[in-house]
């Protein structure tokens, strides 16, 4: 059973139809490539499937069931959190402060309910997720400004990694990084995968993302035009989909 799936979904933005009827299905244990070009409704999916938008109409389903995701906050209840392309990290905090941001760990006794947080313990905790994930920081205890682009990032994707239990969307985490930055975040992508989270990556990298990828799903013109099995895809077949070469939704 797919974990979460989308059928005909319909968003108006204005006179602006930017999904016509959209369907999209992830599994449990893979990494499926949402593509498109500019303008395809890849954003505007990803929104509705992660309570920042809702849909005017279809029907978005959570492990078989009918839901209605009504907030972020709401999909985070059941396991979905969302990299964002512009990282949403606090650079004035560390890493660990970033990774616990918004779910601060307190310290116990009377120290704690007064909002006393524990630093140790969070940094502890953050050492040893970043282990588990691969990710490797020079320091723990410097603003996350100070570090590279690539750890930034690969801190932003482990932050929503490790609070997710069923689903993560990833909106371009690799966006400007060097090939080393990249195939790190990469490595972690893959390392989540492995672990039986579902893993939505939306990408222009086209060669990232048959090198990642197990499904690749195509919007065009708010609309699931095409699918394929990466294994089995080219380059030819992703990008003949994203420009209109295929006119029907073809699985392959």
């Amino acid at each position: 059973m797919p974990v979460l799936e989308a059928h005909e979904l319909v968003k108006h933005y204005g006179s602006v139809e930017a999904l016509r009827g959209a369907d999209f299905t992830v599994n449990a244990g893979e990494v499926v490539a949402l593509i498109g070009d500019n303008g395809a409704g890849k954003s505007t999916l990803v929104k509705c499937l992660s309570g920042v938008e809702q849909p005017d109409s279809g029907q978005i389903l959570f492990e078989g069931a009918p839901i209605r995701l009504e907030s972020p906050v709401a999909a985070r209840r059941l396991g979905i959190e969302t990299v964002y392309q512009d990282l949403a990290v606090a650079p004035e905090l560390d890493p660990a402060a970033n990774l616990f941001l918004g779910r601060e760990v307190r310290r116990s006794g009377l120290l704690g309910k007064l909002g006393m947080l524990d630093k140790a313990e969070m940094r502890r905790r953050a050492t040893a997720e970043f282990a588990r994930l691969g990710v490797t920081l020079q320091r723990i205890d410097v603003p996350i400004g100070s570090l590279s682009g690539g750890q930034r990032q690969s801190v932003a994707v482990a932050r929503s990694v490790v609070w997710a239990s069923k689903v993560v969307f990833m909106d371009e985490p690799t966006a400007a990084l060097g090939v080393v930055q990249r195939e790190r975040v990469l490595d972690v992508i893959r390392r989540v995968r492995d672990e039986g989270m579902a893993v939505v990556l939306i990408s222009h990298n086209m060669p990232e993302v048959l090198a990642v990828a197990d499904r690749v799903e195509v919007l065009r013109l708010g609309r699931r035009v095409a699918r394929f099995t990466a294994a089995e895809a080219t380059l030819a077949d992703l990008v003949g989909a994203m420009t209109g070469a295929l006119t029907q939704e073809e699985t392959r």
